[in-house]
């Protein structure tokens, strides 16, 4: 499995992800990961149309809390012209708590904690750390499967540019 060293820092230090990088105009991966009623979704069990897949460490800490509820508020106005999803590797049932108490409806959970195949497909994976998280970052995938935006946001801890992922998800619509 490829590792990128320093490829993000966390809580200022480098840190090394598991996994490619994935890039504008690459075949979007494959995973298996489960949503909240624990059944198995992968990328082909996901709607052809544009999706966006907005990775956080856990939705238990502010910034992750804030990405979602910003992305929640944001794809509000696109209907059901596209699908997005938080994932983390957060239980399946911590996301459905988090999602119920704080008004999430429209950004649904997958919870890659079963295998950590998004993260080591997606090279979101944090090696070193005595808790397996993912690095933060926000991918927008088109109708064909195709990535038309990637951002591995450069520090773990910081949020990510929310108007480009939208508006490349608008785009991808």
């Amino acid at each position: 499995m490829q590792k990128r060293q320093g490829a993000v820092t966390f809580k200022g230090n480098p840190t090394t992800l598991v996994g490619p990088q994935v890039k504008v105009g690459d075949k979007a991966p494959d995973f298996k990961c489960l949503n909240n009623g624990l059944g198995a979704v992968t990328l082909a069990d996901t709607p052809a149309k544009a999706r966006m897949f907005s990775v956080v460490p856990s939705l238990d800490t502010p910034v992750c809390s804030t990405q979602t509820k910003k992305f929640e508020d944001g794809i509000k106005k696109l209907g059901d012209k596209a699908a997005c999803y938080t994932v983390s590797l957060d239980l399946p049932f911590a996301q459905k708590r988090f999602c119920t108490g704080e008004g999430i409806a429209t950004m649904q959970t997958l919870s890659d904690v079963a295998n950590h195949s998004f993260g080591q497909n997606w090279g979101c994976l944090i090696e070193g750390l005595p808790l397996p998280l993912l690095a933060r970052a926000v991918f927008v995938v088109d109708k064909t499967g195709t990535v038309t935006h990637a951002e591995y946001v450069a520090e773990v801890t910081s949020e990510p540019n929310y108007d480009a992922a939208l508006k490349a998800l608008q785009a991808a619509g």
